[in-house]
């Protein structure tokens, strides 16, 4: 097992903490998994125009992939991140099944929102 670096860096030193899944493809050699019980979608504005980076670090590091968001996660923000479903697991890390079928939103229902104000 290879211990990795959390988010990459791009040729301007910024940290890449999520990359669009549709920008590459990803080789078994490339893939893992991030256990995680939530993840937080950011509503602060932001330049939505601004550019990718064009380059990352090479070092042994890992970033969360995104994805077009599904109806639990779209009123909150223009993106999500990627949730493999639990069967789907080995799939990805032995890229047994198109990337396609893997990088998608959830079904609806899948995720629970909870806004800011609400107790955990």
């Amino acid at each position: 097992m290879t211990e990795l670096v959390w988010a990459p860096r791009a040729s301007n030193k910024k940290p890449i903490f999520s990359f669009r899944s549709e920008m590459s493809h990803f080789g078994k050699s490339t893939r893992c998994l991030i256990p995680a019980s939530h993840f937080f979608e950011f509503t602060a504005s932001a330049d939505p125009k601004q550019k990718r980076p064009d380059a990352i670090d090479g070092a042994a590091c890992f970033t969360m992939l995104t994805t077009e968001p599904g109806a639990d996660v779209a009123p909150y923000h223009d993106r999500q991140v990627v949730v493999l479903r639990r069967q789907d697991w080995g799939a990805w890390l032995d890229s047994a099944r198109p990337e396609v079928e893997l990088l998608r939103p959830l079904p609806t229902g899948s995720l629970k929102t909870q806004m800011e104000h609400e107790p955990p």
